[in-house]
């Protein structure tokens, strides 16, 4: 089904498939990429640390979930691939319930949150007892560890992690942290996403395309050729879905349209 929006973008029009921007040969005209293009409308939104941890002081978390995200559940035997016992990784995990919903499989989660109250919420809300204690390799930082042992949530500025504190990852969950750092990071964030992967690495990147013009995020567009530019190097990416996931929410926002896509990236060495 076509939809056509228009774009007045150096007086030409775009045309947008559901789930497909179909605008390369409009910017191959003007000598631009298409990607190029999308991503000049938020390549100066800077979202600071003590932005997101005022988010959730002030309770304004409607990014969170209150459920196991829908496209977790529906590739998680892909993403397992016949494998017990995963290590996960979270970036910017929040309270997400995928956490414990992994556990109870007989997973351990290790996630990165700057909000201690995101985290200290996680493990009230589901009703587990804790321990805190700093983490000598990451000053300022603290470490919130689950009492059944396979949960342990850090405290810290993400870019300040890497696999000396807690090794490598078989899986690494991404649902909404590439869409929510600075788009000027990206390349950073890829660099370190990578660094944490084991060999036998899934992850699983969520992403959304959206018109930049009508919002600016966050959640920022995050374009299927940047993922392949950000991760092709290393990486093998297959787009595994995609969804029309326009809400009431996101109309609020002033969006027409909403397309959450979902990638599986693996090591080229598997």
């Amino acid at each position: 089904m076509l939809f056509v929006r228009t774009c007045k973008q150096a007086g030409f029009r775009f045309l947008f498939k559901t789930n497909v921007c179909l605008f390369q040969a409009a910017a191959s005209t003007c000598g631009l990429s298409h990607v190029s293009i999308m991503l000049a409308q938020q390549a100066d939104r800077v979202m600071a640390l003590g932005e997101w941890e005022e988010r959730w002081q002030e309770d304004r978390i409607g990014f969170h979930q209150p459920h196991v995200h829908k496209m977790l559940e529906s590739h998680i035997d892909k993403v397992l691939a016949g494998r017990t016992g995963v290590r996960f990784f979270f970036p910017l995990c929040g309270k997400a319930v995928d956490m414990k919903w992994l556990a109870d499989m007989g997973h351990s989660v290790v996630g990165v949150e700057i909000s201690e109250k995101a985290i200290k919420q996680f493990f009230d809300d589901n009703n587990m007892t804790y321990s805190e204690e700093p983490v000598a390799a990451l000053p300022g930082a603290k470490v919130f560890k689950g009492s059944e042992g396979n949960i342990s949530l850090y405290q810290s500025d993400l870019y300040n992690f890497s696999s000396t504190i807690e090794g490598h990852f078989g899986v690494i969950w991404d649902r909404g942290s590439l869409v929510a750092i600075n788009p000027r990071d990206r390349e950073k964030y890829a660099a370190l996403i990578v660094s944490l992967m084991a060999k036998d690495c899934r992850y699983l990147l969520d992403t959304m395309l959206y018109n930049p013009e009508l919002y600016k995020g966050p959640p920022f567009l995050v374009p299927d050729d940047q993922v392949n530019s950000l991760f092709g190097k290393s990486c093998d990416v297959e787009l595994l879905e995609s969804f029309d996931s326009l809400t009431d929410r996101q109309r609020g926002w002033g969006l027409d349209y909403l397309d959450e896509r979902v990638h599986l990236i693996t090591p080229k060495s598997i």
